[in-house]
């Protein structure tokens, strides 16, 4: 996956005029609190360098993440027109990025974030879009802790935003969350552990509330995964020669893990399994993990089946079977 051209450029754009050892240096500081799961103090970025290293080689990755879910939701509801985004927790503005290269009836786009100078490189960022919706984004400075309610919105997204807060205040969060969507409510946190069980505390609060799920999950039945283990996937994205060079990498691309619940306010039909690793190929079979309506299997698919190795060939982690 690689950035919208528009995007792109407006962050090449904003980190030219900075001095690179400097952003190498706040990148290399975000990388290591983001992989220790520290955020910075108050959920703020008090420098712009920072502000700066984090569209380089945050933002990349978190769109990738996005934009991968938002298209499952669009595989699987295609009858849906969303005409409206919140983007809670917005950072930057990067899910409605994502949500506005994935749906293109959007009209309104929303945005809610409490570090007002990432509202403002945010604002810039978006005035580089042909996108009428981002171009003419409302951007409200508040913290999502303290609103007590949220404007109804088609899609809701709540991306890599939770994790800021402790499980109590996320799930009063998530319950606001809920209350304004009208069709289709997505929370994404990064794929560890501790993003996982975030997401599994608020996918029995979202069921509860009368949620039905899109994705990951084929049913509505308590999760099976074990306490040891955790539920996510992978994106890769295309780095660009400075995203390279400020990751200190040598791959043209890197993978973005992450753990996400989409559910609907009316039923839907889910996938009726998920692949939920890597397949296990070999010459003569594919041996595949999955999340299915009977709780986790293991598939294993021989050159026998004709029918199933043809699919199996062009099934990867993350995909329904």
């Amino acid at each position: 996956m690689a950035l919208p051209s528009q995007l792109l450029r407006a962050i090449d754009e904003k980190i030219a005029r900075c001095e690179m050892n400097s952003l190498t240096r706040a990148a290399a500081k975000l990388s290591d609190n983001y992989r220790a799961q520290n955020s910075p103090k108050g959920g703020f970025m008090p420098l712009e360098i920072d502000r700066l290293a984090y569209i380089a080689v945050r933002m990349p990755a978190t769109f990738s993440a996005v934009t991968s879910v938002l298209a499952e939701v669009q595989r699987l509801m295609p009858g849906n027109k969303m005409t409206s985004v919140l983007d809670l927790g917005a950072g930057p503005g990067t899910a409605s990025w994502a949500a506005a290269e994935t749906f293109h009836e959007l009209h309104q786009i929303t945005l809610i974030e409490r570090d007002n100078p990432l509202i403002q490189t945010g604002k810039s960022i978006a005035a580089a879009s042909e996108d009428i919706a981002l171009k003419n984004a409302t951007w409200v400075n508040a913290d999502l802790r303290t609103v007590s309610s949220f404007p109804t919105h088609d899609l809701v997204i709540c991306s890599y935003a939770l994790n800021e807060l402790d499980h109590e205040t996320a799930r009063k969060v998530m319950e606001r969350a809920w209350s304004a969507t009208r069709l289709v409510l997505v929370v994404i946190e990064p794929g560890t552990m501790s993003g996982f069980h975030l997401i599994r505390r608020l996918r029995e609060d979202v069921i509860n509330f009368g949620g039905h799920l899109i994705a990951p999950c084929p049913h509505m039945k308590a999760c099976p995964m074990s306490v040891d283990d955790w539920c996510h996937f992978s994106q890769r994205l295309n780095r660009t020669a400075v995203h390279r060079h400020l990751k200190m990498g040598h791959l043209s691309y890197e993978n973005e893990k992450f753990s996400y619940i989409a559910v609907s306010k009316t039923p839907i039909q889910p996938a009726q399994a998920r692949v939920i690793r890597h397949p296990l190929r070999r010459p003569g079979h594919t041996q595949m993990q999955l999340c299915s309506t009977e709780g986790l299997q293991t598939l294993t698919v021989t050159r026998s089946d004709k029918t199933n190795w043809r699919r199996v060939k062009k099934t990867n982690w993350g995909d329904v079977w």
